[in-house]
């Protein structure tokens, strides 16, 4: 079993490339998680765990990550990606959501907004703040919208 992480961070990026997987690729390049190997977690935040304005990584290590991502082909069209913390009490789990879509950023922003004040709602809980982060790409050839909350120690 890992251990349950510390630390998370909100990522978001957005690329070309000549594959929808080098796409992928180079949108996690940007969002700075490139070179890691992603675990995709679903979308609880550990109690009392601290956000962290930069990443640390070790190439090659394993990071939970919970993340929201969208390729097109289709040239000229708007793809964006988002993810939100509702963040309650401190010394309790928070809740992480993600989206994609063919919109723009500041759709994804709202849209990712709402779904963790949904969660909240259902689980009968006070949010207290909702940290969001989004990435838009308009396609050229075949794009990729990236958005993540990793996990780490």
């Amino acid at each position: 079993m890992l251990e349950t992480p510390k630390k998370f961070t909100l990522l978001a990026g957005s690329a070309e490339g000549p594959t929808r997987l080098n796409a992928f690729d180079h949108a996690l390049l940007a969002a700075g998680i490139g070179n890691v190997n992603l675990l995709r977690v679903s979308s609880i935040l550990p109690p009392n765990a601290t956000e962290a304005s930069e990443l640390t990584i070790v190439p090659g290590q394993l990071m939970p990550t919970a993340y929201g991502t969208i390729t097109s082909e289709t040239e000229g069209e708007w793809i964006a990606a988002g993810v939100a913390i509702g963040v309650g009490a401190w010394d309790e789990y928070g809740v992480i959501m993600e989206f994609s879509g063919r919109c723009r950023k500041e759709q994804a922003e709202e849209h990712v907004a709402e779904m963790a004040r949904v969660a909240f709602e259902h689980r009968g809980r006070e949010i207290k703040r909702i940290l969001v982060k989004a990435s838009e790409h308009r396609v050229e050839k075949i794009g990729c919208a990236f958005a993540a909350v990793a996990l780490w120690y």
